[in-house]
């Protein structure tokens, strides 16, 4: 009864002789001794651990058992120890005993406050051993001793990354589902990580409060500035340990790693396409959505992707950044300019599986390739024939339309195609540059050389595949298969008679005019 007593008078009789702590009874005293003799008298059966209480004992064993005696009324999650229970109870109850002396801010957990407090003091107890950095979390010191050691403990369920913190985990996962959890409140665009959403608020604020202390340059976040700077003092801190390029900011390095690793992370949800970048699987979805959000200000033509409508104005302001070093030829576009540097070059990277031809460009390759396997994609509407380059469908539908491009500056007549044009010029100079090295016959072309030289050689390549009979030339063989069609395409404009050559028809003309 006496000791119960002191519950409520407050008598604390038991001293510790080395600290002076007081305490309400005798065994509290003796379990408290154990902390400055550094004596640990419960030992653990099972993983020999030794504890200074019989109480820290019994919890232990429980890691053994699994034994979770105290159930939250509530939820009824089960707890190992009461205190763990009560700190629980907090998150139903939503009440913060602990309180920041500071900045009065209040804690559901003694420890929470602890952490807290380092903000006001300054204080970083947890130092990395290699480079001496400090945290003030344990946690953080975790993490960062990754970026030494290389671990990656957290891995992705759907494509098998790897990560060092669970933080960059989730993050990472709302590039499979999508997840976009934070919304502008001004235009309810959404964003996938809360930096794009800070970053994005100061397109409506047009705050840009970082500038640049050399060109005067202003930016909405500091960590643009920063890279930016690098545009004056080239510095390319971010180096690929496979090729040792630089970059000057470490997503520039990720992006680039995936040309070595062939890494496809992001995936559109539709076809399943797999891209390198987030950016690529933007622009690719528009494919499927149709969105073109980037409009052209002086014709308003829309675009899909930002560089599309850059290049697309080049038309309009005529610019030509890109010059060749060997013959200042200048390009609207990087790319038409990597392709005629080789012209200079001589390089021809695609190369036919079949026949091991080799092209400047891959689009020729395609178009080429079509020749093995005797593909006609392009079918004119017209008359439905089909063939196999773009080009030469432009070129056949003229025969229907009757455009005639290519004028003569000297007669000022017309033509189809460029070449007739070209062949057409040489009547007016008298050029005939192809000689027949049999009988020394110049031709104005050389199409009307190799004609020429079956007579010599007897060649006769089209064959009629009715009678058998040879022809040196595609458009003898068209007239001859009219014996065989009855086609008769030349026509009597007074009598409507019909002819099977023109010289039949030119005769026949002469009966109407006497």
């Amino acid at each position: 009864m006496k000791t119960h007593l002191r519950t409520h008078s407050g008598e604390r009789p038991f001293e510790c002789t080395v600290c002076r702590k007081k305490f309400t009874y005798a065994c509290y005293l003796r379990v408290h001794l154990c902390m400055h003799s550094g004596e640990l008298p419960y030992e653990c059966t099972v993983c020999h651990q030794k504890f200074p209480y019989r109480s820290g004992l019994r919890i232990h064993l429980r890691t053994h058992t699994g034994e979770r005696p105290h159930e939250c009324t509530v939820c009824h999650m089960k707890f190992a120890i009461a205190s763990g229970l009560q700190r629980h109870l907090r998150s139903h109850t939503g009440e913060r005993p602990y309180e920041c002396t500071v900045c009065h801010k209040k804690f559901a957990k003694a420890s929470n406050l602890r952490v807290h407090l380092r903000i006001h003091t300054g204080e970083r107890p947890y130092e990395c051993t290699v480079c001496h950095k400090k945290f003030t979390l344990s946690s953080h010191l975790r993490c960062h001793l990754r970026t030494h050691t290389g671990e990656r403990p957290y891995e992705c369920t759907v494509c098998h990354k790897k990560l060092s913190k669970p933080r960059e985990l989730r993050v990472h996962l709302r590039t499979h589902t999508r997840e976009r959890p934070y919304e502008c409140t001004v235009c309810h665009k959404n964003f996938a990580y809360y930096q794009q959403l800070c970053d994005h608020i100061r397109t409506h604020t047009e705050k840009q409060p970082y500038k640049c202390t050399v060109c005067h340059k202003n930016f909405s976040i500091p960590n643009s500035l920063r890279v930016h700077l690098r545009t004056h003092t080239g510095e390319r801190p971010h180096e690929c340990t496979v090729c040792h390029m630089k970059f000057a900011i470490a997503s520039g390095l990720q992006r680039h790693l995936r040309t070595h690793t062939g890494e496809r992370p992001h995936e559109c949800t539709v076809c399943h396409k797999k891209f390198a970048q987030t950016s690529d699987l933007r622009d690719h979805l528009r494919t499927h959505t149709g969105e073109r959000p980037h409009e052209c200000t002086v014709c308003h033509k829309k675009f899909a992707i930002a560089s599309g409508l850059r290049r697309h104005l080049r038309i309009h302001t005529g610019e030509r950044p890109y010059e060749c070093t060997v013959c200042h030829k200048k390009f609207a576009r990087a790319s038409d300019l990597r392709v005629h540097l080789r012209i200079h070059t001589g390089e021809r990277p695609y190369e036919c599986t079949v026949c091991h031809k080799k092209f400047t460009l891959s689009s020729h390759l395609r178009c080429h390739l079509r020749t093995h396997t005797g593909e006609r994609p392009y079918e004119c509407t017209v008359c439905h024939k089909k063939l196999s380059n773009r080009s030469d469908l432009r070129v056949h539908l003229r025969t229907h339309t009757g455009e005639r491009p290519y004028e003569c500056t000297v007669c000022h007549k017309n033509f189809a195609y460029y070449q007739q044009l070209r062949d057409h010029i040489r009547t007016h100079t008298e050029k005939q540059p192809y000689k027949c090295t049999v009988c020394h016959k110049n031709f104005a072309t050389s199409n009307s050389l190799r004609v020429h030289l079956r007579i010599h050689s007897e060649k006769q390549p089209y064959k009629c595949t009715v009678c058998h009979k040879n022809f040196a030339t595609p458009n003898t063989l068209r007239v001859h298969l009219r014996i065989h069609t009855g086609e008769r395409p030349y026509e009597c404009t007074v009598c409507h008679k019909k002819f099977t050559y023109t010289y039949q028809l030119h005769g026949h003309l002469r009966t109407h005019t006497g």
